[in-house]
């Protein structure tokens, strides 16, 4: 009775944060009508068309379509209950996901970067965003391969947590929106902030967890 009271919070959180990334992502999705055919006088494209033809064309498009379909299929790849009742097709969701964030929404956000509009301290965070996504989801698949399965559930949680960052980008400009804080520093805070607050807070609370586990859980002696 205490697991299932304690684990109650844990699923009602997680409930919400998957109603709140459906939501945004949704909400992206909804303005790609600027985006087909481009408006250069919508928010994203404004000033863009000088080199927009080019390969950044097709870094956008291929981007802003692998990257919410990412998104959805990291929200249902992450849950325990799915990968336990049909793992068949986590295992093949798992490859296309493994495939689509590593040869298509990693690489086409590396080339998207480099034109980032808040200068060069965003475009190096945009960039690391993208090297760290594509790392991740490669040490995800090989753990898999090499079935240390627990090593691999880690990777893949990073990178969803690193797909998360647009979600996460868009929070944080709406609360700086509706505060009213606008200052030349922001956007380039705001490219290292998207990701590495959401991958700092995962990774202290698995520390926390196993310090709590030292301490509060006693082990078996082999010798017992």
């Amino acid at each position: 009775m205490q697991n299932i009271r304690s684990s109650t919070p844990s699923r009602v959180l997680a409930f919400l944060a998957g109603v709140l990334i459906v939501k945004v992502t949704v909400g992206i999705v909804l303005k790609y009508r600027d985006y087909l055919p481009p408006d250069f006088e919508s928010d994203f494209l404004r000033g863009r068309e000088s080199y927009f033809s080019g390969p950044y064309h097709w870094a956008f498009y291929i981007h802003i379509a692998s990257g919410p379909i990412a998104l959805l299929l990291g929200l249902i790849l992450i849950s325990e209950q799915f990968r336990l009742r049909f793992p068949k097709w986590h295992r093949s969701l798992g490859r296309i996901q493994a495939l689509g964030v590593l040869f298509l929404v990693a690489p086409s956000g590396l080339w998207m970067a480099f034109h980032a509009e808040a200068g060069p301290i965003a475009v190096l965070g945009f960039a690391a965003l993208a090297v760290v996504t594509g790392t991740c989801v490669a040490l995800g698949w090989r753990s898999a391969v090499k079935r240390r399965f627990a090593d691999h559930r880690r990777w893949m949680w990073r990178c969803f947590l690193l797909l998360c960052s647009a979600v996460v980008l868009r929070l944080i400009v709406g609360l700086a929106t509706v505060t009213g804080l606008q200052s030349e520093w922001l956007d380039p805070l705001i490219a290292w902030a998207s990701w590495l607050l959401p991958l700092l807070a995962y990774e202290l609370s698995g520390t926390a967890n196993r310090h709590f586990r030292r301490m509060f859980i006693p082990t078996t002696s082999p010798n017992s």
